[in-house]
């Protein structure tokens, strides 16, 4: 009950103020965080939960489920096959990379063996855009950024799996890493995904079965939770189903898709904030208290190096733009998978669970603070209309210093005889999608 009242309020606070949130850098997801961690045991007491709580496990998983359903509903396959070579270069390059350079740094900046240094890696690959709300979501964003965020974080939870539960069998020291398993449980998680709602919208079209329009929201929600409950008595990927189910949905049954997309978000949101809530009710100041000058280092790093470098490698002779490419390299957000995964390692018993939870949790609060925080100002970027008076400032000002620089260098060039001068300036948001 002190967990319902808890959420009813700060919900209700939330709402109130979710038009300020969405002018300026006050994030709701901030908001729910912080009031997790002032509500929990470490400060005031009135919310009790455990990282083992079946509750917080509970809860992340099907917040992860929701978004990732909602979020293949925005893509079609015909949408994903349009525009895949961005996507294709962030997952088929980025995550490895993005793995591979978290590992290093919590090998050598967190002294981490590397099993767990791997794990780590595994578990803080996957992004969420909830927490780039106002980059995806904004008209104003390149059509193309959007998309390669989108579909990169709908992906991404269910491609690294398989590598956090080899790698948490490697750091365990078990001699079975269950590959087999594995395989079933990614193909058995698309095919459900998959023919639940084929099914389910052929059923609707036939002679026999008509769906009423005060119905038709709820058809998308009954499919949803029937892959959620077959996904789980199957013990199929619940990550890679919501997604697959969402994108059969965009692709077949594009009324189903148009009456659910305003309910489906504003579920999934509700779930995504009760998830924050309960996750900021595990930290207390005693938790970032133990964490040392190597583990805040590691946090940062892996915030501020780790994706930016795998993306920029990634995104070598694409032609995407140097605003677009910077957007997508600092907007790798830490979310739910993470939080999952992180829970997984942790009810797992192995000797450095705590030590990599910790290290986990502590990425991904500061990732909620500086990605939710940010986006705003980011997408404002590519809408200058939008920006505050002082931000269009600076912008102007920044703008007539970068002309002047290239001015005085194109006169320098031209003062030198056989110097050939440097391109004019252009603007990286004119490229084509």
């Amino acid at each position: 009950m002190p967990l319902l009242l808890s959420y009813a309020t700060v919900l209700l606070l939330a709402v109130l103020l979710s038009a300020l949130a969405h002018r300026t850098v006050l994030s709701t997801a901030v908001l729910f965080l912080a009031a997790g961690f002032l509500l929990g045991d470490g400060v005031f007491g009135a919310v009790h939960v455990t990282a083992v709580s079946p509750v917080v496990a509970s809860l992340a998983e099907l917040a992860l489920f929701a978004v990732l359903f909602t979020d293949g509903m925005r893509v079609g396959w015909a949408d994903l096959r349009r525009a895949w070579r961005l996507p294709g270069r962030a997952l088929g390059w980025g995550l490895p990379l993005t793995l591979l350079v978290t590992a290093v740094l919590a090998h050598y900046v967190a002294g981490l063996d590397w099993p767990e240094s791997l794990l780590i890696g595994a578990i803080l690959a996957p992004t969420d855009p909830v927490f780039a709300a106002a980059l995806v979501g904004n008209d104003k964003v390149p059509a193309r950024l959007r998309h390669l965020l989108n579909v990169e974080s709908g992906v991404n939870d269910g491609l690294a799996l398989p590598f956090v539960v080899v790698l948490l069998a490697v750091a365990a020291g078990s001699d079975d890493l269950h590959l087999t398993e594995l395989g079933t449980e990614l193909l058995l998680g698309i095919a459900i995904g998959v023919a639940v709602p084929w099914v389910a919208i052929r059923l609707e079209r036939t002679r026999w079965f008509s769906v009423s329009a005060q119905y038709l929201p709820l058809n998308a929600v009954a499919i949803g939770l029937l892959v959620l409950a077959l996904g789980k008595t199957t013990h199929a990927n619940l990550f890679l189903a919501a997604f697959a189910a969402g994108i059969t949905v965009a692709t077949i049954g594009h009324r189903e898709r148009e009456a659910f997309e305003h309910f489906g978000e504003l579920v999934a949101e509700m779930l995504k904030l009760a998830a924050l809530l309960v996750f900021g009710a595990l930290l207390t100041p005693a938790f970032f208290g133990d964490i040392g000058a190597t583990g805040w280092l590691f946090a940062l790093l892996a915030l501020f190096l780790a994706r930016p470098l795998a993306l920029w490698i990634s995104f070598l002779g694409t032609g995407l733009g140097m605003r677009e490419q910077a957007a997508a390299m600092w907007f790798g957000p830490k979310g739910f998978a993470s939080v999952v995964y992180g829970l997984l390692v942790l009810a797992s018993g192995i000797a450095a669970a705590e030590e990599v939870f910790a290290l986990v949790a502590l990425t991904i609060v500061l990732s909620i603070v500086l990605h939710s925080s940010t986006d705003v100002i980011v997408a404002r970027g590519f809408a200058p209309e939008l920006m505050p008076a002082w931000q269009q400032r600076l912008t102007r000002r920044g703008r007539r210093l970068l002309h002047r620089s290239r001015t005085i260098r194109r006169r320098r060039a031209r003062a030198r005889p056989g110097t050939v001068a440097p391109p004019t300036a252009r603007n990286d948001t004119d490229e084509s999608a």
